[in-house]
């Protein structure tokens, strides 16, 4: 594991621009681009925004626009993270001020069949990135003064490759759940592996020998659906590649109970689960049968599905339910995200249809306050969009007039952000304003744009 490093941002990318370099002599050279030997001053370089999509010359690189930024930082685990989840801290609500701090949990899914991990992280002192312009020194942060950033973690054991993680707060405890690829479902207590991180003198990296709280292999599969209820304090609901959903509830005392009557519509595997933010026995499915479902959890079997909606050509990967409107949004393996009222879910329209992506979508979700607004990922870039913004005639195009790159883009896409490989999954922070946190291959990126 290595600690954060904003250095490696050049490296890794972000909203990318490429430096052209042109080659071509100009016939005549102006006096003053010759040097007093006589030779010619190098040619300035011309730069273009690059589109996922676009080819690029043998002389050609990616480059960094740190303007596009207010932050950005990036680090590893060691082994890659197919999912983690922000952690709620006690350190307030809406902060705004750099440097920051952050807590979240992963797991580990090394493909290679080394001993997985459950991590609990700390980063601290996520300092705002320095601007391009030179004349913007107010917004510069010394780092000689703060620091460097600083990521510290927590590692727990963990039988298999984690294929999905969830947090959830009840009373003073910090729970985790994780789906497994061996097949079953654990809940953890992080509580004390957090209090670690924030005793002086720690070091950066520790090895716990915790224990799940409990364990359950009714699934009898593995799976990646999992999400904790935001009405009803420790109810879970765990959907598996065998089509089943269970749902669980923490009973007093301290003890779980999964009711072993599966809830069973779904033709094939049920991808991701999402509780409604304000109706408590309500939930959305979503499937490789291509399907989004809405369920009653007072129901039984299949009994328990309300309504259903036919809402990809193909795999429908992810859905996240917004916390303010009737509005789900959802990302398929067509590469496409749609948007659906659900007022109007049984009729099959949705309200909104993007798509450029041209892969898999591999994460999506709404932001916490600002209502139309919302991130997808897929391999290669994450996006930000605006359902808000609106095309104005008048600012069109002409089909006689130049355009330039980003003329075709959607008026919604307020942001692409690249740079990572194989992105699996993005959250917003809750507490910290437009702040940002994707996972990939390569490793975490923790940024806030301009745009949000």
């Amino acid at each position: 594991m290595t600690n954060l490093d904003d250095e490696e941002m050049e490296a890794e990318g972000g909203e990318e621009q490429i430096q052209m370099e042109d080659n071509e002599v100009a016939e005549e050279i102006e006096q003053d681009e010759v040097d007093e030997e006589g030779e010619e001053a190098p040619a300035q370089k011309e730069e273009k925004v690059y589109l996922p999509g676009d080819s690029m010359a043998d002389d050609e690189e990616l480059t960094f626009d740190k303007s596009a930024y207010h932050m950005y930082h990036v680090a590893q685990t060691g082994a890659p993270c197919l999912s983690f989840d922000v952690v709620q801290d006690g350190l307030g609500s809406c902060r705004t001020e750099f440097p920051m701090t952050c807590y979240m949990v992963c797991g580990t899914g090394d493909p290679s069949g080394a001993a997985n991990s459950l991590i609990a992280m700390k980063m601290s002192n996520l300092t705002k990135t320095e601007s391009n312009a030179s004349d913007s020194e107010d917004s510069f942060i010394d780092d000689a003064e703060e620091g460097q950033p600083r990521l510290q973690t927590a590692s727990i054991k963990h039988v298999g490759g984690v294929n999905r993680t969830r947090h959830c707060t009840i009373g003073d405890k910090k729970l985790v759940s994780t789906w497994s690829d061996t097949g079953k479902v654990h809940i953890w207590d992080v509580t004390p592996a957090l209090n670690q991180l924030d005793q002086p003198g720690v070091q950066d990296h520790i090895k716990l020998e915790d224990k799940p709280l409990f364990s359950f292999a009714g699934h009898q599969e593995e799976g990646f659906a999992m999400d904790w209820s935001g009405t009803t304090p420790g109810r879970l609901a765990t959907g598996s590649c065998n089509k089943t959903i269970h749902l669980w509830q923490l009973r007093e005392g301290g003890e779980w109970s999964v009711d072993k009557r599966p809830l069973s519509a779904h033709e094939s595997s049920v991808e991701d689960l999402q509780w409604s933010p304000n109706e408590p026995n309500v939930f959305a499915s979503c499937s490789a049968d291509q399907t989004v479902r809405i369920w009653d959890s007072r129901g039984v079997g299949d009994k328990a599905c309300m309504i259903t909606c036919k809402a990809h050509d193909a795999d429908v990967n992810v859905i996240s339910w917004n916390r303010n409107d009737p509005f789900i949004v959802s990302g398929g393996d067509d590469g496409i995200i749609k948007v659906w009222d659900l007022r109007k879910f049984q009729q099959g329209s949705p309200v909104a249809v993007f798509k450029h992506h041209t892969k898999p979508i591999t994460s999506v979700e709404w932001h916490h306050t600002d209502n139309t607004v919302l991130a997808a990922s897929c391999e290669d870039q994450v996006t930000i969009w605006d359902l808000a913004v609106e095309r104005d005639d008048a600012d069109a195009p002409s089909t006689d007039a130049p355009t330039d790159a980003t003329s075709a883009l959607p008026p919604q896409l307020l942001f692409i952000h690249m740079g990572q490989q194989n992105i699996k999954e993005l959250h917003w922070h809750t507490q910290l304003p437009g702040v940002l946190a994707t996972t990939s291959e390569s490793g975490f990126n923790v940024f806030k744009t301009i745009s949000v």
